[in-house]
């Protein structure tokens, strides 16, 4: 399919609020996690179902349980509708999650389903609903490095209103 200037512009606008959530998430930034919906938003991630701000909200305080978070996404198929201001998308994602103990890593296996909106120029999500495919839990042992001498990854989590890089 040969695409126009502008629907390549929006197909990139649209992977961007897709990373501005994961990334949101992983570095408990709310309000990058945010900027990925519109405040109308819905969504449907199994154990929460209901508007995405709150999601947000709920991610912020659910997620430090975990010493890490890392949401994965590719695979990233988008269907532009017609009218310029709708799409639809499919995800695929695998979320790795460090127990706060670091005992164990559970790795989850999934999909977002969403629906897209442009609004004043911008694209956001509408609609997610993620799909669990399967998820998996094995205890970890550390590496033979010295792993002291890097950052960790607590080293910028939380990571509200940071700009990218050291």
């Amino acid at each position: 399919m040969a695409y126009t200037l502008e629907q390549l512009s929006d197909l990139e606008a649209i992977r961007d609020a897709a990373k501005r959530y994961c990334r949101g998430v992983d570095r408990l930034d709310e309000q990058l996690m945010k900027s990925a919906y519109w405040p109308d938003a819905t969504d449907d991630h199994g154990v929460f179902v209901g508007n995405a701000m709150t999601f947000a909200e709920h991610c912020m305080v659910s997620h430090r349980r975990w010493r890490f978070t890392s949401h994965c996404i590719f695979n990233h198929s988008i269907e532009l509708d017609d009218d310029g201001l709708h799409a639809r998308g499919e995800i695929y994602n695998v979320t790795y999650l460090l127990h706060g103990e670091g005992d164990a890593l559970d790795t989850w296996h999934g999909r977002y389903l969403d629906v897209y909106e442009k609004r004043a120029g911008e694209w956001r999500i509408l609609e997610r609903v993620c799909v669990h495919e399967c998820t998996t839990s094995a205890p970890v042992s550390p590496m033979e490095i010295d792993a002291l001498k890097f950052r960790q990854g607590s080293f910028d989590r939380p990571s509200s209103n940071r700009r990218l890089g050291p």
